[in-house]
């Protein structure tokens, strides 16, 4: 990855802040989907981030570690803190299933980057209380214009056919493996057909096999979440 690309890249919003922004209601500033999914999503958005930029990728046959296995490429700093934050993980991790480090890739992910959405002005961090007792804080639109962007990059993609940018179709992939696409796009009369072309979009080629690959992985993890907190309550309601 260029010296140049890697300049231009500091200051821009990540597609981990694209999704989080997606992902919280505007006006409640509530999410539309809870844990681990929301969780899961945001660290498979910053494995995105890191294999566009050239720094991780997920290794195929033949590769120097076993097909399927995280690759680290190039530990050199993107001078992101909360990218670097992960890379400097990902790093000591070569050869791992990206699936087993979903966890704790996105361990505090989320707090950071709703926190670095309110220091930028675009997200506002509403503090109170649930009962008069437990605080809560809720993360209302303060200034919703970069959203309205992103979103209506996903609708002319989703709803008018058009090809989608990288950045937008990892995206609607990451929302598609959560199934909250029409949580999102909100205004689709079918919502059915709208489900139908995101889930043809994540199935495509619209990126490297390594990018795709990374969506596949978190939706995996989350998946394997859900079915051992299912195990958990079904034990402990026996």
């Amino acid at each position: 990855m260029s010296q140049w690309i890697e300049a231009s890249y500091v200051g821009s919003m990540l597609i981990a802040e694209d999704l989080a922004l997606l992902l919280y209601d505007d006006e409640s500033g509530k999410p539309v989907t809870g844990s681990p999914g929301l969780d899961y999503a945001l660290g498979g958005a910053v494995l995105i981030e890191l294999t566009l930029l050239g720094k991780v990728d997920i290794a195929e046959a033949g590769d120097t570690v076993k097909a399927g296995r995280l690759k680290v490429l190039d530990t050199t700093p993107t001078g992101d803190a909360l990218l670097d934050e992960r890379l400097a993980f990902l790093a000591g991790k070569p050869g791992a299933r990206p699936k087993d480090l979903m966890k704790k890739l996105s361990n505090k992910l989320r707090q950071q980057v709703l926190t670095r959405l309110a220091e930028r002005g675009v997200l506002e961090a509403d503090k109170g209380k649930v009962l008069g007792l437990f605080p809560v804080t809720r993360w209302p639109a303060k200034d919703a214009r970069h959203e309205a962007e992103v979103r209506a990059a996903l609708e002319n993609v989703l709803k008018l056919g058009t090809q989608p940018t990288e950045r937008t179709a990892a995206l609607i992939a990451l929302l598609s493996a959560l199934n909250v696409v029409p949580k999102v796009v909100t205004d689709a009369v079918d919502k059915k057909a709208l489900k139908k072309r995101a889930k043809e979009i994540a199935e495509s080629e619209w990126a490297a096999t390594a990018v795709r690959k990374a969506v596949q992985e978190m939706q995996a993890a989350v998946t394997a979440a859900i079915v051992v907190a299912s195990s958990a309550g079904a034990a402990g309601s026996s």
